[in-house]
């Protein structure tokens, strides 16, 4: 305010001199650069003239500018001799369209440091106001309302009180700490007093980051009952904050901390909670997870994410993400065009009933690098790898307590022709070296040393048409022979155990997913892409894709779609209708046309109405340790009925128990200053650690409130 007012007085300085008589005319503009001011002020008024007494008065329609901040007034006077300066209104102030200062009358002194004004209203983010009778500036740096009232929500001028507002007694706005002092403070909601507050903090709505509460929330569940949980946030400087949320109910009381802290090459977050509830009595429950990324010298890249818990419970009692086991990961990596480098160490917690954590690989260490040439007389790419891979168990038993520690070298040759036919040939000559190291296992020897040379060549042929209306097809056939020997099987199978089938490796020469095991034998496989895409936005996708082998590969299992010297038929889609509407699917039919897998997605999305959703269905197989049929379907969709109100809905169900696993339902109401977010979710599932539960969910905000509030969308009329 002190740099905008600083515009009347060097105005004044110089419509003092003798060129006053330029002021006399009706339509008049001055402008000057103000002393001490990097940059200039502007006064532009209906009528400027200088009285006997020697007062400036500016007249009609007063505007002053400067920078970003614009002032306007009905009138305005100033006396040289008292150095007074007198303002009638209505009087506006601007700075930069984050706050404005509205009066009806003012008077300064002439240091712009101190003053009156009248019916006085500070706007902040043109959505929060404070309404005063009076208001006085102090120091230059505080303004003093009284008789206040502080609200986000739409003021009619017909009388009626807004949804909610705070009334005080006196409240200070200090413009360099960007905070509100309330004395006195009432909340109201539709003019009826809720809370009382002698004193009250509150942020400047301009300030992104400050001290204080967030917005509460009331959480009910069968097994924790009613319970509330208000987070408290602290400003620990420009580049770090703790959330601490007590969580309290009749049957817990637990303590969440968030802590976050940004660094100039990274940034980390930790998370956790410390709990003594009714579920485990006596016992300290609680969770801890942790994340980050740093960027270090020479582009290398260290990331973690640390994750743990004290019980396998712990996370589904409350609401926390329902992992079945919990990775943690330690990684240093670096990529680049033609090299890749990556090193980690992973530890898995399980949290499921059917494993046992002694038994499962937990300790994990991985070590990559790769790096491609491009060689002049040979042509093509080659690419070589460096491998290194070791899981270990924390139990000692033979067998159940196996150890493996793998090392591979990698090298293959690529190379692509593309003939005047527009026939496309690739050709691929490769050889791998796996060495294993197996310990805690009397059924397989200790070290295994194999070599696994391979080549390929693959045909594609490539045919477009163009369609009168504008759509355009493409049509690809695709024809591979490959060929791979694998010198020695004798290792045990650890991390293929699972094995899938689609679009992506189709062309590969190994299908397991790690080189602890790799396919043996000649194989020719047989595909078709085919693709349309419409002028106005259609687009359709189909592959289909089938692989031959001349001997049966007994590591693959049942619902691999593998087995046997004849894959089964791999069939995929997708469409997209250009109006928000996509479809994906995929499956895998055998020799006796049935799935043994399929896969259905689907989403459609429409204005005010979003819906998705997919299916999954999958056979047993005991090799995968999935003994049951697997029928299952997830749904979840939103709508809004108008731009208050907003509703949400999922659904999970079985259909192979013929029972629902999860429910959820939930409604949003949100106008120009308060969210009410009300939610509800069932749990079916059950485990020996876990209980079904239902959990109902409440919270109230206040919005608005802040540089990135929503309420200027919100339409409100004044009846």
């Amino acid at each position: 305010m002190r740099s905008l007012l600083s515009l009347f007085l060097s105005s004044a300085l110089i419509l003092s001199l003798p060129v006053a008589t330029l002021a006399q005319s009706g339509d008049t503009a001055a402008a000057a650069d103000s002393a001490g001011e990097e940059q200039p002020a502007l006064l532009v008024a209906d009528q400027i003239f200088i009285t006997p007494d020697r007062k400036l008065v500016a007249e009609g329609n007063v505007e002053a500018y400067q920078g970003d901040v614009k002032l306007t007034a009905q009138s305005v006077t100033y006396d040289r001799e008292t150095g007074e300066l007198t303002l009638t209104g209505p009087i506006r102030i601007d700075q930069g369209g984050q706050s404005t200062l509205l009066a009806d009358s003012a008077q300064l002194d002439s240091g712009i440091q101190n003053g009156l004004l009248m019916g006085a209203r500070m706007v902040f983010d043109q959505q929060v106001q404070v309404a005063s009778v009076q208001a006085t500036r102090a120091a230059g740096r505080y303004t003093q309302f009284s008789k206040v009232a502080a609200t986000s929500c739409h003021v009619c001028a017909n009388g009626k009180p807004p949804l909610w507002q705070i009334r005080a007694r006196k409240v200070t706005h200090d413009q360099v700490e960007r905070q509100l002092y309330f004395e006195g403070a009432q909340f109201r909601v539709l003019d009826v007093p809720v809370f009382y507050f002698p004193y009250l903090r509150l942020p400047d709505p301009t300030l992104e980051r400050a001290t204080g509460f967030l917005v509460p929330s009331i959480r009910t569940t069968s097994q924790l009952g009613t319970g509330l949980q208000v987070p408290y946030f602290f400003k620990l400087g420009d580049h770090r904050d703790l959330t601490v949320t007590p969580y309290v109910s009749s049957k817990t009381h637990t303590l969440g901390l968030r802590y976050r802290q940004a660094f100039r090459n990274g940034r980390i977050r930790l998370r956790g909670a410390f709990t003594r509830d009714d579920i485990q009595k006596n016992q300290d429950r609680g969770y801890f997870f942790a994340d980050g990324w740093f960027s270090l010298k020479n582009d290398y890249r260290l990331t973690f994410d640390i994750r743990t818990t004290s019980d396998d419970a712990y996370l589904a009692d409350y609401g926390l993400p329902d992992y079945d086991r919990l990775r943690s990961e330690i990684a240093l990596e670096r990529i680049k065009r033609d090299t890749a480098f990556r090193t980690s160490f992973i530890h898995y917690k399980t949290l499921r009933d059917s494993e046992e954590q002694d038994e499962i690989p937990s300790r994990i260490f991985d070590i990559n690098y790769r790096k491609r040439y491009f060689p002049e007389m040979l042509g093509g790419e080659v690419a070589l790898a460096l491998i290194g891979h070791t899981h270990t168990r924390t139990s000692d038993e033979d067998i159940v307590g196996r150890d493996v520690a793998r090392a591979t070298f990698d090298a293959e040759w690529l190379r692509s022709w593309t003939f005047a036919t527009g026939l496309r040939a690739d050709a691929r000559l490769g050889a791998a070296i796996d060495t294993f190291n197996i310990r805690n296992d009397s059924e397989f020897p200790n070290d295994v040393t194999r070599a696994t040379p391979r080549a390929a060549f693959t045909l594609r042929y490539p045919m477009l048409r163009r369609e009168l209306n504008g759509a355009m097809q493409v049509l690809e056939p695709i024809a591979q022979v490959g060929w791979t020997h694998v010198s020695d099987t004798d290792v045990p199978n650890d991390e293929s155990t699972f094995q899938e089938f689609d679009q992506g490796n189709l062309l590969s020469l190994s299908r397991f997913p790690a080189a602890d095991h790799r396919e043996d034998g000649a194989t020719a496989v047989v595909g078709l892409n085919w693709a349309r895409n419409n002028a106005d936005g259609w687009q359709a996708l189909a592959t289909i894709g089938q692989v031959f082998r001349a001997d049966a590969d007994p590591d693959f299992t049942l619902t691999s779609g593998l087995q046997g010297t004849k894959s089964d038929l791999l069939l995929a889609g997708q469409l997209n209708n250009g109006m928000g509407l996509t479809l994906a699917a995929r499956g895998l039919l055998n020799s006796d046309f049935s799935f043994t897998k399929a896969e259905l997605r689907a989403a459609w999305s429409q204005g005010d109405t979003a819906l998705s959703g997919g299916y999954v269905w999958l056979e047993p197989d005991p090799a995968e340790l999935n003994t049951d049929e697997i029928s299952e379907l997830r749904v979840a969709g939103r709508y809004r009925i108008d731009q208050n109100w907003l509703t949400r809905a999922s659904a999970r169900y079985d259909f192979s128990e013929s029972e629902p696993l999860r429910l959820g339902f939930g409604v949003t109401y949100s106008n120009e200053c308060v969210q009410v977010n009300m939610t509800v979710n069932r749990r079916f599932t059950s485990t020996s650690s876990i209980e079904p539960s239902t959990e109902f969910g409440f919270t109230v905000a206040l919005t608005g409130y802040s540089v990135e509030g929503d309420g200027k969308k919100y339409k409100k009329r004044c009846s």
